[in-house]
C-alpha cells in the first residue's frame, strides 16, 4: 500500500483511524501477538487473538533510537507492520519517555496527552 505517512495535523483529520487505535497496545504485545502466533494464550490475554492476517492491531510507540525521537503510529498483522502516522516526540517528553535508546509503548503524562491532542479522551 502505497499510503502517506501522516503528521498529527493529518491524523488528527482521520476520525476513524483515531477510533481503531488500541490504547493498551505495547511494542512487546504486538511481537507476542502477530510474530509469534498463539503465544498470547500461554500469557492469558484473550481479548488478543489472533485469527487471520485480517487482524490487525493500531497503536503507538515510542522510537528512541535516534535524535529527534519520534512517536510512530503503526498498523500490525501477521505479516508486515505499517508505519501510519510519525511526528517528533515533544520536547516535554523526550526526557521521561527516552532514558534508553529503543522503542517504547505510550505511557503516563505522554498518553495523556495524545489522547487529548487526537480528542480520543
Amino acid at each position: 500500500m502505497g499510503e502517506m505517512i501522516l503528521s498529527l495535523e493529518g491524523l488528527k483529520q482521520e476520525r476513524k483511524l483515531i477510533n481503531e487505535i488500541d490504547w493498551e497496545m505495547t511494542p512487546e504485545m504486538a511481537v507476542r501477538m502477530y510474530l509469534e502466533w498463539g503465544n498470547i494464550w500461554a500469557h492469558g490475554d484473550r481479548r488478543h487473538v489472533v485469527r487471520s492476517k485480517k487482524d490487525y492491531s493500531v497503536y503507538f510507540v515510542v522510537n528512541c533510537w535516534a535524535s529527534p525521537s519520534y512517536i510512530n503510529l503503526i498498523r500490525m498483522n501477521s505479516e508486515e507492520a505499517v508505519d501510519l502516522a510519525k511526528f517528533e516526540l515533544p520536547e516535554a517528553f523526550k526526557k521521561p519517555a527516552c532514558k534508553v535508546k529503543g522503542i517504547y509503548a505510550l505511557e503516563g503524562e505522554l498518553k495523556d496527552w495524545m489522547r487529548k491532542e487526537l480528542n480520543a479522551a
